[in-house]
């Protein structure tokens, strides 16, 4: 398989994981961006791989998770992650549907990056304990403990809420 048709068959996919992860399509894309352009200059090594698309979705998650690693020029941002909540969520519009997806984004923007990554790759993209370790690099345990650690933390955050009659 060549670069381009690689690129043709999995750019949308890879684009979408990307938003999953950031929760922004702009970031997303420069993500995807880079990421390929780096995917391009090594594509021999990558196609050589058993799965190409795992070798690529492991270097779009590495530069997710080091997204603010490096020099300060790389670290200036035009939109702060959620470290903690600004209150009520912004008012949604009228579909119920519309608001559960908005709160769901503010409590992936709460887990710290490996952990969101695990999530997104287990539930929205179906991997895997194994396949999930190929992409972030870790052995299967870690894999399972960043899940359960996300899991528990949005327990922590998702049942007060619902006592508080904050959830529909």
């Amino acid at each position: 398989m060549t670069f381009e048709e690689f690129v043709e068959a999995r750019l949308q996919a890879l684009l979408r994981y990307a938003v999953m992860l950031t929760g922004d399509p702009h970031t997303a894309q420069d993500l995807v961006q880079e990421t390929m352009i780096r995917a391009q200059v090594k594509w021999r090594r990558i196609a050589a791989a058993s799965v190409p698309e795992h070798y690529v979705k492991r270097m779009l998650t590495n530069a997710y998770i080091d997204l603010h690693r490096g020099s300060w020029l790389r670290r200036v941002v035009l939109r702060a992650e959620l470290t903690e909540p600004l209150g009520p969520p912004p008012v949604a519009d009228h579909a119920e549907a519309s608001a559960d997806r908005d709160q769901m984004w503010m409590w992936l923007a709460q887990l710290p990056r490996r952990q969101r990554a695990a999530l997104v790759l287990r539930y929205y993209e179906s991997l895997s304990d194994v396949e999930i370790a190929e992409v972030l690099d870790c052995a299967i345990g870690t894999v399972r403990s960043l899940i359960s650690r996300a899991l528990a933390t949005l327990r922590a955050e998702v049942v007060p809420d619902l006592i508080a009659g904050e959830v529909r």
